[in-house]
């Protein structure tokens, strides 16, 4: 708690210190949040904005903007504001705002999205893909023009005493002039989770920077990541939650008092990722007559730009395991037994160089188009052990370089078209032959006195492996694999209609040489003169599907409104070709029925209601403690997961400046039957009651 009140104290003098600083007009073509919105009218937490809001002053400062950058050229994209709480307790839900991931109960939990269309590729920072719900890339990044120095503090709680779980977020954004910007963003996360050894902390920090000349651009980020896991390997009897009465005394334990298979096993991943893109434009200055003013004013207008852009991972894992003993009886395979720690390495640097034709430097570039060129260096370290001598162990470097070229052909000015593509094929290295190509577009026109909006995006992906599938040496897993390439081809469209509130999408995609990480624990028979017992030891592998597999997907969400009854529904429908190598469920349910009103002369806005989560049952993936990743579940012990629907019922409150939540979490714990669980034998907490406060300070 002192962090937080010194972290707290430093961004409010922070705040008065910059608040010396004078600051000119901002930029009308940035976007205008700081809280992190993408361009579909979805925060960065996946809660739809209401564009019917009134923006005032007491609310959001007057003149502040924000907007993100993309990792390959430093594309700007404008980001909305969102004035209003609505759906501000999911915010801080491991399982998303609509309960799309599959995840291990507790906050800050590795989790995997269940919807497929919603997975991303694995990356080469392999182990940190999971903590998405905390981790932080560079297009993530939110920087944001203010005229006043803009922080923002928020905190979120659940439970209390020793088992409680608490959240801390703050941000601030500061302009030293009206081209030059500077900020941070912190993110601390502990969740201690209800049941044994199973605690998350997670902390996310970033600084940014930002420079907007009309010649030279350039935007920079620092984030350190440093994710700390307790490695509970799940409760040994899932009985102790769907059938208390057939195990032990019959009595139903508390949460803490219930078996788990692990209690010194730790992941602990830290990461530094700095990033910077850069721009000089060639172009022209041109009058621009100010309809509002007599004056005219001139603008430029560039024509060509200079890009580039460097980019540096740096990632350390280790994996401690201090109970040799069960090490021995739970894994198949100790391979650098008796050591209690393996670590793992690695550095990325990736620089990209890029030439622009920019779009609309006159009325025949009704596109922009650039060529780029990028090369990667990838050094990876493992401990191996030495030949002939498996007590001794030494650090192993592998070593790539990829050379990549490419083309985009853009077009984002006008209301009623725009579009997207680019391409990019892998010349020399370690990935030679890759190659991808993606497009999106969209179409936005009149229909009966309302905008509709037809979205469509498309790729065609064929790429290597990432090194991890490729290469692993650990305690417990070792494989190297010449593995083919894996091709993608996906197409998927969208419409909306904003009137109707209403959202339908739909889509295909076809995988060859589909990657992913088997079960292969091993089977052992004990026979005594009483009965026979049969063990499992935990093995793990990396696989190929050489065959074909389709996913079809669609879903449709579509809200009503009743004076001040709302009620909001989401329906996902999804269908696997190959439910045992690649198993998801068939139908994700989000419904949320709640009454939004205003009090003291609408000033205090309040949401009172009740939301459910709900998906088919289906053979969830497993979790893989000794190496922090979902895996495939043992084919002659699983079972399915879900059919268990989690209400949650909530209380938002808005006055100006702040936003408050009450939410009764997992409110009928129990009562349906069965067991409350989204991963194998990972039970969800049991009920609880959550807190949520926001707070914007720009005086």
């Amino acid at each position: 708690m002192r962090k937080i009140l010194f972290i707290t104290l430093l961004i409010l003098i922070s705040g008065e210190i910059a608040a010396q600083v004078p600051v000119q007009n901002q930029f009308s073509q940035f976007g205008s949040s700081a809280s992190g919105m993408d361009g579909n009218l979805y925060d960065r937490n996946g809660n739809p904005i209401d564009t019917t809001a009134v923006i005032d002053a007491s609310t959001i400062p007057i003149g502040l903007s924000s907007w993100t950058i993309d990792e390959r050229f430093g594309i700007i994209t404008e980001v909305p504001v969102d004035t209003l709480l609505y759906n501000f307790q999911n915010t801080n839900d491991t399982g998303g705002p609509t309960g799309h991931y599959t995840y291990l109960g507790n906050l800050g939990s590795p989790r995997i999205s269940h919807v497929f269309f919603e997975r991303k590729d694995p990356s080469q920072l392999f182990f940190t893909d999971p903590y998405d719900f905390t981790v932080r890339t560079p297009q993530d990044v939110v920087y944001t023009n203010t005229k006043s120095p803009f922080s923002n503090l928020t905190y979120y709680k659940q439970g209390g005493g020793e088992y409680g779980e608490e959240r801390f977020k703050a941000y601030f954004a500061v302009n030293a002039n009206k081209r030059l910007g500077f900020g941070f963003n912190i993110d601390y996360t502990y969740g201690r989770g209800k049941y044994q050894h199973q605690s998350t902390a997670l902390f996310n920090g970033n600084l940014f920077a930002y420079y907007r000349g009309d010649k030279y651009n350039m935007h920079f980020s620092f984030i350190n990541d440093n994710l700390k896991v307790a490695e509970n390997g799940g409760i040994t009897d899932d009985r102790y939650i769907t059938k208390p009465e057939q195990i032990g005394d019959g009595q139903k334990l508390d949460a803490s008092e219930i078996p788990v298979n692990f209690k010194s096993i730790w992941n602990h991943n830290t990461g530094y990722h700095g990033f910077l893109t850069h721009r000089y434009n060639l172009g022209f200055y041109r009058d621009n007559p100010d309809k509002n003013d007599t004056i005219n004013t001139e603008i430029f207008v560039p024509v060509t730009s200079f890009i580039h852009t460097l980019k540096v991972d740096m990632n350390r894992r280790k994996y401690i395991s201090q109970d040799e003993t069960k090490n021995q009886s739970y894994f198949e395979n100790n391979f650098l037994s008796p050591d209690n720690t393996d670590i793992t390495k690695q550095l990325i640097v990736k620089n990209t160089l890029g030439l622009s034709l920019l779009e609309g430097f006159n009325k025949w570039a009704k596109a922009g188009l650039t060529a780029f060129v990028s090369h990667e260096y990838r050094r990876f370290t493992m401990t191996d052990t030495i030949a002939d001598n498996p007590g001794q162990r030494i650090p192993t470097d592998y070593v790539e370089n990829v050379v990549s070229v490419g083309g985009q052909l853009i077009k984002e000015q006008g209301k009623t078209l725009h579009y997207n593509v680019t391409g990019e094929v892998a010349l020399l290295g370690e990935d030679i032959g890759q190659f991808q190509i993606e497009g999106t577009g969209d179409l936005n026109f009149r229909l009966f006195n309302d905008t509709v909006r037809l979205e469509a995006n498309a790729y065609i992906k064929n790429l290597n492996p990432v090194f991890y599938y490729r290469h692993f040496h650990s305690k417990h897993y070792w494989w190297d694999q010449d593995l083919s390439k894996i091709m993608r081809t996906r197409i998927e469209g969208k419409l909306s209609i904003d009137h109707w509130k209403t959202q339908l999408r739909a889509g295909v995609e076809n995988i060859t040489n589909y990657t992913y990480l088997d079960n292969t624990s091993v089977k052992y028979t004990a026979t005594t003169e009483e009965k026979e017992t049969v063990t499992y030891k935990n093995d793990l592998a990396v696989r190929q599907h050489s065959g074909n597999i389709q996913i079809l997907s669609a879903s449709l969400r579509q809200d009503f409104k009743w004076g001040i009854l709302h009620l909001d529904n989401e329906i996902t429908y999804q269908k696997s070709s190959n439910q045992n190598v690649l198993p998801l469920p068939d139908l994700s349910l989000y419904h949320n029925l709640y009454l939004r009103f205003g009090l003291a002369k609408k000033v205090l806005k309040v949401e009172l209601g009740a939301d459910v989560r709900y998906f088919t049952k289906y053979y969830a993936p497993d979790y893989a403690p000794a190496i922090g990743q979902f895996y495939l579940q043992n084919p002659e012990t699983r079972y399915k997961v879900g059919g268990y629907p989690l209400v949650n019922a909530y209380l938002n409150l808005h006055l100006k400046r702040t936003r408050i939540f009450l939410n009764m979490y997992n409110l009928i714990q129990g009562d349906m039957g069965g067991g409350y669980f989204t991963a194998p034998h990972y039970p969800l907490n049991p009920r609880s009651l959550k807190f949520g406060l926001s707070w914007n300070f720009f005086d």
